[in-house]
């Protein structure tokens, strides 16, 4: 039964809500919400009622519209083969729960799978402390900018990314560091690494937060870690790269190039592409324990002596006063972890390794076989790439992007003569017919 509020779900009677009201001096449910009359809704829904047949035709024919497409596309979105094993294990019965899943007192199981997840990204990052996950990357990189105004000891308010750092992840730290005297500037990149001379020129005693990826967002394996990090080091900012768990198999250790905080999507592992879900990898120094967003998950001992694991730090504003909280994020992505947790156990650190190289191999030998082609040269960036590459297009890269895509290919244009192409063992058995696309096309 609908409430005075208009909610099924918060059924208060007409006296509640006005006693609430007049708690807060207002004179209705509206005052309290500032919803511009534009975007207001006040119509009806319009939906008519489908039976169960009626609508699986309905989205059958819906869904049949999209186009089946073969994806070369990346910048954030890694699709890799995930193991039959990853499904059925996680979607046993004790994985799958409306209720939060790392509570204590109902599953010892899934606190473990955190721990052990905790435990992979500390063995790839080299830094102590690791965290049972964000929502994404560019969530896991704003925490990585709040992080550092509560643990920098000297002042700054400069938060500063490379200009190629994709748009998503630099809106989402603009509005994250709003309201906390923080501003976002970027820095110079060139060949798709970090300018290292500019940066140098960039960097002043203003600025809180240095951020780097690797690889980068083009592709390009960052040549510059060790000195990326004096830098940052030099002016007492901290220093933050961005990863993933496949690349960090193979990469060098974020730790032993100075990296302060380690950011990124561990979805990489255990996830399709599909529905964009996200998994945000968050690593850094131990100095920085109770400053971490989210949760840790640590291993201790029961009354009868028996290995136990329990939430062992929440710092965030449910558990804790709100001006003490190191986050306001609410939830984390745990049977995501879970699922990469799955995947990385099944591949092993041999396997890793593997997966790694083939993400160095299958690019460096597509990219030669493009420049084979007339009118393309790839890649365009000098160095080694991980996963994709840019290649430059005589023809119009959106032009030639939207023939390939009538062709049956997805590439994106990121230049109006440049194509990010990005290739993994998912999509390895269509490199020739993407090569014969580019002969017809290019």
């Amino acid at each position: 039964m609908s409430g005075a509020g208009g909610s099924p779900y918060a059924p208060h009677t007409p006296d509640e809500t006005a006693e609430m009201l007049a708690a807060v001096d207002a004179d209705s449910v509206e005052d309290l919400f500032d919803i511009p009359e534009s975007v207001r809704f006040t119509d009806e829904y319009g939906l008519d009622a489908r039976t169960e047949q009626e609508t699986r035709r309905e989205i059958g024919a819906l869904l049949a519209r999209n186009d089946d497409l073969t994806e070369f596309l990346g910048r954030g979105h890694y699709d890799h083969y995930v193991p039959s094993l990853v499904d059925t294990i996680s979607q046993r019965s004790e994985f799958i729960t409306s209720y939060t899943q790392y509570q204590p007192e109902i599953t010892q199981g899934f606190l473990q799978v955190l721990f052990e997840y905790q435990s992979l990204l500390v063995e790839l990052t080299g830094l102590e402390i690791a965290n049972c996950s964000m929502y994404d990357a560019a969530t896991a990189l704003a925490e990585a900018a709040l992080l550092a105004k509560r643990v920098r000891q000297a002042d700054g308010t400069r938060v500063l990314l490379p200009e190629n750092t994709r748009e998503e992840r630099v809106s989402v730290v603009e509005n994250y560091v709003a309201g906390n005297d923080l501003t976002v500037e970027t820095y110079p990149t060139e060949d798709g690494m970090v300018d290292l001379d500019a940066l140098r020129e960039t960097v002043d005693d203003d600025t809180l937060f240095v951020y780097a990826e690797n690889p980068s967002t083009e592709g390009v394996i960052e040549v510059s870690l060790n000195e990326i990090g004096a830098v940052a080091d030099d002016h007492d900012a901290l220093f933050c790269l961005g990863s993933d768990p496949v690349a960090l198999s193979l990469l060098q250790r974020p730790a032993d190039v100075g990296a302060d905080v380690v950011v990124g999507d561990a979805a990489v592992l255990g996830m399709p592409t599909s529905y964009g879900m996200g998994l945000g990898l968050f690593a850094c120094r131990e100095d920085f324990l109770r400053q971490v967003p989210g949760r840790l998950v640590g291993a201790s001992e029961d009354a009868a002596g028996k290995r136990a694991y329990t939430l062992t730090l929440q710092t965030r504003e449910q558990h804790i006063r709100r001006e003490r909280a190191t986050s306001n994020i609410c939830t984390n992505q745990a049977w995501v972890a879970l699922r990469t947790a799955i995947h990385a156990a099944q591949l092993g650190p041999g396997g890793l390794v593997d997966l790694a190289e083939q993400m160095v191999e299958l690019p460096r030998e597509l990219a030669g076989e493009l420049d084979d082609v007339r009118g393309v040269r790839a890649p365009v960036n000098d160095g080694h790439h991980f996963r994709e590459f840019v290649a430059h297009t005589d023809q119009p890269a959106p032009a030639v992007a939207a023939d390939l895509e009538a062709e049956g290919f997805a590439v994106h244009a990121v230049g109006d003569h440049e194509l990010q192409v990005c290739v993994t063992d998912a999509n390895e058995p269509a490199i020739p017919d993407l090569v014969a696309a580019f002969e017809e096309v290019a």
